[in-house]
């Protein structure tokens, strides 16, 4: 049996750490590396070509669903498995959007955890029980209407460039900061700025905060 290389992405050492530890004792799988923000991840990604990703689908820089939709194009023999708090529909239609290939709560079980990896490696899609009656219960009420602005969320509606930026932003980086992550001009990364604000109707920094964490872009400081 192949061995399936999995690389683990979450911005808390000690939940990583708990996650190898069980991987560990799993037998066929193996952590061929570990990154503690979103950035990190993709570069990890790139070097590596795990078989599976499991990304928090809160991380520094880059959260989880927007590294999704890039290894989808960058990496598309990986494929990923969002790992969440979150059980509402939203979290989980944007991972499913962005191209996960898994949904898997973080309070979920050992055996669980293993299914979900070895489902995923295996070419299929994995949702965990609960969450996949949200999804159920989500696509039933929408049935065959097709996807029209008012069913596509403001966030959505961003480019991924702006919702990069919108993060950084949110994390409380400079608009110097957010040019030096980037590789982009000062001048450029307050473009970009102002073309989000432009775009959402928001005109002051408190906003776009306030914006990144209802969306769920970002969670609150802890």
């Amino acid at each position: 049996m192949k061995t399936i290389q999995v690389l683990l992405a979450d911005d808390h050492a000690l939940m990583r750490g708990g996650i190898r530890a069980i991987l560990g004792n799993l037998k066929g799988i193996d952590v061929v590396a570990e990154a503690g923000d979103g950035r990190s991840a993709l570069e990890l990604i790139a070097k590596h070509r795990p078989h599976v990703a499991l990304l928090d689908i809160s991380m520094p820089e880059l959260n989880g669903i927007e590294v999704t939709a890039r290894v989808v194009k960058q990496s598309p023999e990986t494929r990923v498995i969002i790992l969440s708090m979150h059980t509402n529909e939203e979290y989980v239609v944007q991972a499913l959007r962005a191209g996960a290939a898994g949904y898997l709560l973080k309070e979920s079980g050992t055996s669980e955890l293993e299914q979900a990896i070895r489902t995923v490696a295996d070419g299929q899609t994995y949702l965990c029980t609960v969450v996949a009656s949200h999804v159920s219960e989500y696509v039933r009420r929408i049935g065959d209407r097709p996807v029209t602005a008012d069913l596509v969320s403001p966030l959505e509606r961003l480019t991924p460039r702006q919702r990069e930026v919108l993060q950084l932003i949110a994390e409380g980086n400079s608009t110097k900061q957010v040019a030096s992550k980037l590789q982009v001009s000062v001048k450029t990364a307050e473009s970009h700025r102002t073309q989000l604000m432009k775009q959402l109707n928001i005109h002051d920094v408190a906003g776009l905060v306030r914006f990144a964490i209802a969306s769920g872009l970002v969670q609150p400081a802890r």
